[in-house]
């Protein structure tokens, strides 16, 4: 109870309060939080009436009666206005939708945070966004690939998101910090105060000085493992597209495909020996349909961005194209053809088409697959046929 002298407690705190009780997951913190006020919402949980209420019930289904005790019994000891003052005090940003500070592309996604915790400047984010994930069982040939497209994405204006987990993760932040370029974003599956993998402590502390590291966890959360696919949609829900560089068949950055998948986001994948077990996630990718990624250049051309593009976002004005390459291109059409169909179409030389064919790939106008070549997002034009969205 708040004495006169005691300003009452913001509805952020009893948002952190009620995330960090055990089991209560952002699906359950959403239900509870949809019904009552967050001060309410406490009380009804500490009391063990919350999940009696229909409306609740029916979002929550069956309700663990453990759960339920669990709530209460740690509810009892908590003081609130003492874990919000530690949050504040460790510079800790908590927010919740429609509050300054959440981040605008999080407002209208099917599963937002009911509240978030930040640390560094969440205005990072205020530019085109690329997650890079993959498996931390990684081989030497991803880990270097991941950190060359971490550093070119950010030397491009684009801000790396990832999850900070060892491997693939970490070595695109550390390409993107390297870059002194665009900030980095991280989302992790933990409280703000809890650095896991613990090997990652310098690079957590590099993102948040430079960008900023995300969480729905109070302080004092502790790595449970289903925080981490919680964790992967809001790294697939703040990213323009997403590159997968090396995953196994049953990789946790599949969680983070089917979570960009459900929002219409971009999913990259860069091909990988066929023998490789790191590498079967990413093919198993492709050729379900996803575009392939040899450098950070195919993925500028997704996002409608050219390596000079900065934080602004925006449109690049295109490759220039001699005349013999853009009635090469032409000829190419919208669908895939073999250098024997392109060169009948244009009426030249194999050898004049192949070589016409070379330079547009080298500028990532098209692409060779298979012995077929295709054209690789928008032809170069005038500004007004280049425009749209950056997904």
């Amino acid at each position: 109870m708040t004495g006169p002298t005691t300003p009452p407690l913001p509805a952020a705190a009893w948002r952190a309060a009620l995330a960090g009780l055990p089991g209560m997951g952002p699906a359950r913190l959403a239900a509870v939080l949809s019904r009552w006020p967050p001060d309410e919402a406490w009380r009804r949980v500490r009391d063990g009436r919350a999940h009696r209420d229909p409306a609740v019930a029916e979002r929550l289904h069956r309700l663990d009666d453990g759960v339920v005790a669990r709530w209460r019994h740690h509810a009892a000891r908590v003081d609130v206005r003492e874990a919000w003052e530690r949050h504040r005090a460790e510079g800790v940003d908590v927010c919740a939708p429609g509050d300054p500070g959440f981040p605008a592309v999080l407002t209208a996604d099917p599963e937002p945070p009911a509240v978030l915790f930040s640390v560094g400047d969440p205005a990072a984010l205020d530019r085109a966004r690329v997650a890079v994930v993959g498996t931390r069982r990684c081989t030497w040939s991803g880990r270097s690939l991941a950190t060359e497209l971490g550093t070119d994405l950010a030397a491009a204006g684009v801000c790396v998101v990832s999850g900070l987990a060892l491997g693939i993760d970490g070595a695109a932040h550390r390409g993107a910090l390297q870059s002194g370029g665009a900030p980095p974003v991280a989302v992790v599956g933990t409280g703000l105060d809890v650095v896991y993998p613990r090997r990652n402590a310098d690079l957590w502390a590099a993102v948040a000085g430079a960008g900023a590291v995300l969480s729905e966890y109070p302080l004092g959360t502790r790595p449970e493992p289903w925080r981490f696919p919680a964790r992967n949609r809001l790294v697939a829900a703040l990213a323009d597209v997403v590159v997968v560089v090396e995953s196994h068949a049953r990789g946790g950055s599949l969680h983070t495909v089917e979570a960009a998948l459900e929002r219409g986001v971009t999913v990259m994948a860069v091909p990988g020996p066929v023998r490789s077990s790191a590498s079967a996630g990413t093919n198993g990718l492709l050729v379900a349909g996803s575009a392939p990624v040899r450098d950070a250049g195919d993925v500028l051309v997704a996002l409608g961005l050219t390596a000079g593009a900065r934080s602004r976002g925006e449109p690049s004005a295109g490759p220039r194209v001699d005349p013999a390459a853009a009635r090469v291109l032409d000829a190419l059409g919208q669908v895939p053809a073999t250098l024997e169909q392109v060169a009948g179409r244009v009426g030249a030389p194999l050898a004049t088409v192949a070589v016409e064919l070379a330079r547009l790939e080298r500028d990532g106008v098209v692409a060779a697959c298979g012995g077929w070549w295709q054209p690789i997002g928008a032809a170069p034009g005038p500004p007004s046929a280049r425009e749209g969205s950056v997904r």
